[in-house]
């Protein structure tokens, strides 16, 4: 028999049924993004571009600054950011160690933001010359896998340096003092080191292969709200494109925000690249090829599928 219980209870399930939609698409009061010294970022939050655009939809844009990429991901991992911007190697880390995280994006580069650097008067002169020497780098950025890769072209291997992990500003204190014989770094470390020491390089990015950088989002975030990933993709985008042409207000931006020099500043703007674009098969390709080497060498626990974790983004849908 059909009681007025049932009645009641089949409502509230339809009525529950229903909202699961409007649930999905229930937008947060906040994004929470991750960034790094340098980019265009401080240029961003100057413009409000970002802020205005998610305005319109009550959601207010937090941002979070970080010296560089694992800790980054490591805030998207545990949920404290919701998304962030980094270079190849910290999300190949982080998947390997299990971190809830998606690539929704790219930018590629020319390979010229990155080096293996020198002091002026050192005895090095190429990476060859590496063998028995202590190289600073950040574990698991970006700078780790060009150190990896070019050793690898120079016939080099892992063992045949005195690896010295460290974060950008002990490896400054480190380079300028002489305690280490050379440093794989990116801008605007790089050019800063450049500038003030007159350091030289012996390695590039691109004399290895053309490096590239991603925004990078949670996965709980992404599966959540993709048309506010979709968003964000599409704003930064639109800044990149702007950035493109208006070098010299990324820099002064850049210089207000930080305090470095606006010389070096516009070195590094320079050379850089901020066309955000979707991840394609190429780009795949190139960042499991890290993954590869890096699990060949035992430097993540285990081998992973990078395309597993990638969102695809279609600009415009």
């Amino acid at each position: 028999m059909i009681t007025r219980r049932y009645i009641l209870t089949s409502a509230l399930m339809l009525a529950t049924a229903l909202a699961a939609p409007a649930r999905a698409e229930d937008k947060p009061t906040e994004i929470r993004i991750g960034t790094q010294k340098g980019g265009f970022f401080p240029a961003i939050r100057q413009r409000h571009t970002v802020e205005d655009a998610f305005k319109p939809l009550g959601i207010e844009i937090k941002w979070v600054d970080f010296q560089f990429g694992p800790p980054l991901l490591e805030a998207i991992n545990v949920g404290s950011v919701d998304f962030g911007f980094v270079g190849d190697t910290p999300p190949i880390f982080a998947q390997a160690g299990g971190a809830k995280i998606r690539y929704v994006a790219a930018v590629t580069s020319e390979g010229t933001s990155q080096a293996i650097i020198v002091p002026k008067d050192s005895p090095i002169h190429s990476v060859s010359d590496l063998r028995g020497k202590r190289v600073a780098f950040g574990k698991g950025s970006s700078a780790h896998n060009l150190l990896v890769a070019a050793l690898e072209k120079a016939g080099l291997t892992w063992s045949d340096i005195t690896p010295a992990p460290l974060a950008p500003a002990d490896a400054t204190v480190a380079f300028v003092k002489g305690a280490v014989d050379a440093w794989s770094i990116w801008d605007p470390y790089f050019a800063l080191a450049e500038q003030k020491e007159n350091a030289r390089v012996i390695a590039l990015d691109r004399d290895i292969g053309k490096p590239n950088a991603f925004y990078i989002a949670g996965s709980d975030f992404v599966e959540k709200y993709p048309s506010l990933v979709g968003k964000l993709n599409a704003t930064f985008a639109a800044e990149g494109a702007w950035a493109e042409s208006h070098h010299e207000e990324v820099a002064k931006a850049q210089t207000e925000a930080t305090g470095v020099d606006i010389e070096a500043v516009r070195r590094f703007v320079g050379r850089s690249n901020y066309r955000v674009v979707p991840l394609d098969a190429e780009v795949v390709r190139s960042q499991q090829a890290i993954a590869d080497r890096f699990a060949k060498l035992s430097l993540i626990p285990k081998s992973i599928d990078v395309s597993s974790i990638v969102w695809k983004w279609h600009p415009g849908s």
